[in-house]
């Protein structure tokens, strides 16, 4: 089984993106997933984001 966590993206530098996971912010790897802007939603896996999510897929925010 995979544990994932989403996390909301605020910032992209050099194919990584900076993310925010209830609070703690740390950068991420990019690299699958094409057009990420800040404001997205990503599924985080051992540091790579794997799947962008939509704001109601968000279950953390709720």
């Amino acid at each position: 089984m995979c544990v994932g966590l989403a996390a909301k993206v605020v910032g992209m530098k050099n194919g990584m993106a900076v993310v925010d996971a209830s609070g703690a912010k740390r950068e991420v790897s990019a690299e699958l997933l094409e057009d990420l802007e800040p404001g997205d939603y990503v599924m985080v896996h051992a540091g790579i984001a794997i799947a962008k999510i939509t704001d109601e897929d968000n279950i953390a925010e709720m």
